[in-house]
């Protein structure tokens, strides 16, 4: 008798190699229902009041360009190919040197590189005069990448 009733033991205790994925396919869908809901409302923006200026959108191609510089004070500097450091001009000999470049070849590139502490509003304004009054074509922001110990 012990030994028929070890045996029916031993029966019931047999493994099942097999997982049971329904409830994990239920988990899914609930999950899956909730991100499709939520989703539209996660629309968050930052609302920011941009400046105005008449500019248009730039291609670049591989080009010696001329880099206009803005510095904390205001002043402007201008570099160009030969030349080893910013020339200082106020912004009407700078618009008519940069218009002189631009007409000399229509598809030079213009960077502007200003200080860190010039207001957004004053390089976007000059980015636009430089596209309006000298006619340049290609006007980009220069910036320089994070140093490392930061």
């Amino acid at each position: 008798m012990a030994s028929a009733t070890a045996s029916r033991r031993h029966r019931k205790r047999k493994l099942k190699a097999e997982i049971n994925v329904v409830p994990y396919i239920d988990v899914m869908l609930v999950l899956l229902i909730i991100f499709m809901v939520t989703a539209p409302l996660l629309n968050v923006g930052v609302d920011v009041n941009l400046p105005q200026a008449n500019a248009k959108s730039l291609e670049q191609k591989k080009k010696q360009p001329v880099v206009v510089t803005v510095y904390k004070d205001g002043t402007l500097g201008l570099a160009y190919e030969g030349v080893n450091r910013p020339q200082a001009l106020d912004e009407a000999r700078l618009l008519a040197k940069v218009a002189a470049f631009v007409q000399a070849d229509p598809a030079q590139s213009v960077f502007v590189a200003a200080d860190g502490d010039v207001s957004y509003q004053t390089v976007y304004a000059l980015m636009g005069k430089l596209q309006s009054q000298a006619k340049v074509t290609r006007v980009s922001l220069m910036g320089s990448p994070p140093q490392s110990g930061k």
